[in-house]
């Protein structure tokens, strides 16, 4: 690994434990019918959690050109790539590894479909995006979600032998960081995590029933030996953002047993 990569995986996992706890706002047109409205105001939003210090913030350029400046510096910032839909209507790359270098990125992110009919497209999408950022020595953390295409439709899956395909399919196009969805039961994710030669990190997961719900999920994750989370609508989507951060940062950083962390913390 050269210097500039580990230089900035170090700000993203500057935390004493080893463990990621950041927050991703990079959501653009899977919301496009309804925006959620923990989302309608990105400048308020970031306002509220950059003074909580995630260890990053995930977002597309366009946040970042517009919103991140009084931000700058005070977090690492991931910069998106990816923007598409589940059901592939939309699937295209938005964000070069020059864009991140240009614009102060610790970071490329880039997400992915797999299982459906433009897998390999995705894939070869990850694997250009690992070449092209690897001239930076610019890491690139692959987010990759397994679908189901059936007659009810198209919907995100979190099965052990699904997740199993999305980490080895980062494995295998180089990514350096790989985050993909719990699967639900700690003793199958933690096969994953450990079979894994790079960070694992636990996407947030759909929006919880209470943050409760969503904080021990977390402790499951961070007792599979994952190296954290990248939490969106279970923080974004609280009602308190700034506790609700603080409990999740407890529960990945310290600990703290999620009944607790949320007392604590306020939510």
């Amino acid at each position: 690994m050269g210097l500039g990569k580990q230089v900035r995986l170090n700000r993203i996992f500057s935390h004493s434990s080893g463990r990621l706890c950041s927050v991703a706002v990079d959501h653009f047109v899977g919301y496009a019918e309804s925006l959620p409205p923990g989302l309608a105001n990105l400048p308020k939003l970031l306002a509220e959690l950059v003074p909580e210090r995630p260890d990053a913030v995930t977002m597309q350029k366009g946040t970042a050109l517009t919103c991140w400046a009084p931000f700058a510096g005070q977090t690492a910032m991931i910069m998106q790539s990816a923007c598409f839909t589940t059901d592939e209507r939309i699937l295209e790359m938005l964000t070069s590894p020059e864009d991140c270098i240009l614009h102060g990125a610790d970071a490329l992110a880039i997400a992915i479909g797999v299982r459906g009919p433009n897998e390999g497209k995705f894939i070869k999408h990850l694997a250009e995006g690992v070449s092209a950022a690897a001239k930076y020595d610019l890491p690139v953390i692959a987010h990759i979600y397994p679908r189901v295409f059936d007659q009810n439709g198209v919907r995100i899956v979190h099965d052990a032998d699904n997740i199993a395909w999305a980490t080895r399919v980062g494995i295998e196009c180089g990514a350096d960081v790989i985050k993909v969805g719990y699967t639900g039961d700690v003793a199958s994710f933690r096969q994953i995590v450990e079979s894994c030669p790079v960070p694992v990190v636990a996407a947030g997961g759909p929006k919880a029933e209470t943050l409760l719900d969503a904080l021990n999920i977390m402790q499951q994750v961070v007792a599979s030996g994952a190296r954290g989370a990248t939490i969106g609508r279970n923080i974004w989507g609280h009602a308190n953002v700034r506790a609700a951060l603080r409990a999740f940062k407890a529960v990945i950083h310290d600990t703290v047993p999620p009944v607790e962390a949320a007392a604590a913390a306020g939510a």
